[in-house]
Formats: C-alpha cells, structure tokens, sequence
C-alpha cells in the first residue's frame, strides 16, 4: 500500500514517561530519529519548553546538534525556538554553528509563544507583550543569517538554513511578507471554509513574497498522527498525550505521559473527557487506510508541501510501528523526486 504524496517528517517533543528520569526522554528522541533516517523521513524536528513537568525538552539547539551527531543524512531543525525568549543575534550563531558542523541538514523553525505561566514568563524575562515583537525580532534574525546586519554572525550563515514560521495568529501573515515557509497545526488545520479549504494558507500564498530562502510559497502542516493494526489501538496510542493536556487545564501542569486503562479513564471529570474527544477529533488515527483517507483529505484541504507529524505516546513500541507503518505511506524515491518542486532557493 502505497501514496504518492508529499514529503513526511516527525517532531518529536521529548514528552517525559511516568516513572522514568528526564534523560530517558532524551534518549528516545535520539533513538526515534536515527530510526526516522532508516525510514526515509525527510526531518526530525524538536521543540522548545520550558519547566514543563511532562515534556523534557527546553532547549532545541542542543538537542538538535545532538541529533545531528547521531544521524548522517535527515535535516534536524527545531519546532520550534521561541524568539521572544531569546536574543536573535545568538538565535542565528546557535543556527549557524550547527549549518558549520551539518551543512545541508539544519532547518530553522521559530515561533512567538512565550512561556505559559507568570512564573515562566518571568523567569525567561518574556511577558506576554514580547509576543508582540515577534515581526522585529524575526527581521533582525533574519538579518543575521543573511550577513546584512550591522555585525556579522559568526559563523556567516549566507542564508544557508531555511527558515520556518510557526504560524499562531499573525504568524501567517508575517511569514508571507519575510518570504519564509509557514508551518500551520493543531485544530486551526482542521478549520476548513465551506470550500473545504483552508482561508488563512490562501491568504499566506496570495501575500507571499518571495526572498533569500524561498522563492514560492511552503506550507507545512503539522497534526498528531498514530497507525496500528485497529483504530482502537491508535486511538489508545494518543489516549495518553490527551489525558495529560486536557488535565493540565484543571491542574495547570502538563505531567508526564501515563497508560490510560478503564481505571484512569472513569477517574477523569466530564469536562476532562470532553477535552480528550475535542484533541482526539483533530487528530488522525486508525488503520493505514483510514490514515492514508484521513492525510488525503488534509492535504487536499490545505495543498500542504509535507506533512509534519506530531503526538506524544506512552507505548514507544508502538510509537515505532506506527511511524514505520506511515513511512510505507509515502515510498521515498517519490518523495524525493519533489526536489525540483519544493522552491528552496538558498545555497546548500
């Protein structure tokens, strides 16, 4: 079974195991994407949070050099590097170290979310008024890697890392007008017109301008994804992730992934429920068929370039099934004769 579809690519987000140390996580993600490369993924990806009790991933460039490190050949970028929490000009030298150390294979993903609590914020030194800066300090990174600022960069990045903008509100709009790709998830790429389209990637096209990095418009969308021989057992595969978001609105914590039996499943409220089938419903989960229809149908919708998989699972055996049950989906030597379409225009 196979689909001639767009390039595939993972991004992992460290989510931390109920009963396992911090390091467990990291060392998951370090076997998830060496396991990626032997699949044919396109990137692997990893994000950014901060004093999450769930998630042990808060810094993306060393994590991602030490990804690179342990691959040869898949890109390694980050989903994203938060740029109201840091100063653009060491944003662009942590992106051009690691385009020195791996050239060809970094990719560059940022976003404008700050941190999700007082506490954080403040720690960060980020308010929520920092998000607000997110257009400046993109055009001041981007400045950097391109070695039109005031300073030069060390290493000179020559626009050689594509960038990427996480798209939340404004960050559509943004990316359009710096020529950069966009990367649109969660439920907003479920939210079609009466066209069966996505209004907010046709605003992004139409306004595009090309640059430095791309010359056309990229669009990469992102959903959780689980495969396994029976829906159920996908569903089961995302149960975790779920539980543990739609409690972190009761108890303000996301904790660590934990097995969801019928136990845990009747302790939790009805609004806690609720929650869970809302995650659930944008998300894609089933069998191979039912996924193969279910990516059919979003990328119909939003005429995405590649498909960015995201979702977190407890069971990390079949986690790996899953992602080598979607790998099959997409047969490589297809996804790379795309080369000539996807409009990255930087040197290499």
């Amino acid at each position: 079974m196979t689909l001639s579809l767009p390039r595939i690519s993972i991004l992992d987000r460290a989510n931390a195991r109920d009963g396992l140390p911090a390091a467990d996580a990291l060392h998951r993600v370090l076997e998830r994407a060496q396991r990626a490369e032997e699949l044919g993924y396109h990137r692997f990806w990893v994000a950014e949070h901060h004093a999450v009790p769930g998630i042990a991933g808060s810094v993306p460039a060393v994590l991602m050099a030490a990804v690179a490190a342990r691959t040869h050949s898949i890109r390694v970028g980050s989903g994203g590097i938060m740029l109201p929490n840091h100063q653009p000009l060491v944003v662009a030298e942590q992106a051009a170290t690691l385009e020195a150390l791996h050239p060809g294979r970094i990719d560059l993903g940022v976003g404008r979310s700050v941190g999700f609590t007082p506490a954080v914020r403040d720690a960060l030194h980020a308010g929520k008024q920092d998000a607000e800066r997110f257009e400046d300090l993109l055009a001041e990174l981007l400045a950097y890697l391109s070695g039109t600022a005031s300073i030069t960069a060390r290493p000179r990045n020559d626009s050689a890392t594509p960038v990427f903008v996480l798209a939340t509100g404004s960050g559509i709009d943004i990316a359009a007008r710096a020529g950069l790709a966009v990367v649109l998830g969660g439920p907003a790429v479920f939210r079609t017109d009466q066209n069966g389209r996505l209004p907010a990637l046709e605003r992004y096209r139409s306004q595009f301008r090309p640059s430095r990095w791309f010359q056309r418009p990229f669009v990469m969308v992102s959903a959780n994804v689980a495969v396994a021989a029976t829906s159920q057992a996908a569903r089961e595969l995302l149960l975790p992730e779920a539980v543990a978001l739609a409690r972190s609105r009761t108890t303000g914590e996301f904790a660590a992934l934990a097995p969801v039996g019928p136990a845990e499943w009747a302790g939790l409220t009805v609004r806690e429920k609720e929650a869970v089938e809302r995650s659930l419903a944008t998300s894609i989960y089933g069998t191979a068929s039912e996924v193969r229809t279910q990516v059919q149908h979003l990328l119909a919708a939003s005429g995405a370039d590649e498909l960015l998989i995201t979702g977190g699972a407890f069971d990390v055996a079949a986690q790996g099934e899953s992602d080598r049950i979607l790998a099959g989906l997409f047969p490589q030597d297809e996804r790379h004769s795309m080369d000539d379409r996807l409009g990255f225009v930087a040197p290499r």
